[in-house]
């Protein structure tokens, strides 16, 4: 089967190969891929951002169906339409996988990264993890709600989101014009959109953000407690750790920054303003099943339409030059029907 691998040398690239997939083990489940997004996160896994690992196929935002199933699968058959997520699987019984924070089991493998992903022909899920998505989604839709969606819809759980409050999403992007809509349309906040490309913004406009600023503006965090008084919330999924310090400081009292993106570097962070002030920080890492199970919800319901273009699996690299120069809106989609 065709595939896209990460390089030997770890250049922030890929190869297509064809590749030949191990055996199915017990309560695991052959998955023939339809669709899989290209995410940020996978062109940190091709660069070796975060470890090398040349000849992992990477992608882990997939969609497809069931085509195979081992033994010792009972919540799967054969036709059923899955999701292929960055938490490919936890050890099942820690302390966090056992208290609703599976994500950060210190044993959890990542599609893409740990695990062969869903950027190929074909793919192996374990499948109790592997979550079944409704026949009213559109799959190509699917393919970014089963990362940026439920990433986003996550972090807004952790910023506690409140209807009629200001939250700031900073970066428009694939995460943030999905954390707009989320913000807006499920949660009920007023939203403030911060991102450096115009048609982002305005992209962020059509879908519910009430104030847009620039972030190549020298004051932006004045500007937003000029205008609104603060922010209870900032979701930050712009890639650039000076976004971090700007977002801390547009908070009001009692506000809350949820950290999503991975910038190289560190934080500065208001001693001052955070203790006098009572802000908090938080990290947010993707998000558990039941999340998926409830952002794919909201998808069939149509509170959440995702921007998605395709391609073919040939373009990716094309694709990933488009994403370090950002100039995509919403996510590109490799589609593997045709």
């Amino acid at each position: 089967m065709k595939a896209a691998v990460v390089r030997d040398n770890s250049d922030g690239y890929v190869d297509i190969k064809d590749v030949e997939l191990r055996p199915l083990k017990h309560g695991e489940a052959l998955v023939d891929v339809e669709y899989c997004g290209l995410c940020h996160t996978d062109l940190h896994v091709a660069a070796g951002d975060f470890g090398k690992v040349p000849g992992r196929i990477i992608g882990h935002e997939g969609v497809g169906r069931v085509s195979k199933i081992a033994d010792g699968v009972t919540n799967l058959k054969i036709g059923d339409r899955v999701s292929i997520a960055w938490f490919y699987k936890g050890c099942g019984h820690c302390e966090y996988c056992i208290s609703g924070n599976e994500t950060l089991c210190r044993n959890v493998e990542n599609s893409g990264f740990t695990v062969d992903g869903a950027m190929a022909e074909q793919v192996i899920v374990d499948a109790d993890y592997a979550v079944k998505v409704p026949e009213g989604l559109d799959p190509v839709e699917a393919t970014s709600l089963t990362c940026a969606g439920v990433t986003s819809y996550k972090a807004l759980k952790i910023g506690d989101t409140k209807p009629g409050q200001w939250t700031e999403v900073v970066g428009a992007g694939g995460l943030g014009n999905l954390a707009v809509q989320l913000a807006h349309n499920v949660f009920g906040s007023h939203v403030v959109a911060v991102d450096g490309n115009e048609d982002k913004l305005n992209a962020a406009k059509e879908n519910g953000a009430e104030l847009l600023i620039n972030r190549h503006d020298d004051d932006v965090d004045k500007q937003i407690q000029e205008k609104v008084g603060g922010v209870h919330s900032s979701i930050v999924t712009a890639v650039n750790k000076d976004a971090f310090s700007t977002a801390v400081n547009a908070l009001r009292p009692d506000g809350t920054l949820v950290a999503v993106a991975l910038p190289q570097g560190n934080m500065e962070l208001n001693i001052a303003k955070t203790v006098l002030d009572g802000i908090k920080v938080a990290g947010s890492l993707v998000g558990t099943r039941q999340d998926l199970a409830e952002t794919f919800q909201f998808g069939a319901e149509g509170k959440i339409k995702p921007i998605v273009k395709t391609c073919k699996l040939d373009e990716i690299n094309d694709v990933i030059d488009l994403m370090k120069q950002n100039k995509i809106v919403g996510r590109v989609v490799v589609d593997f029907t045709k």
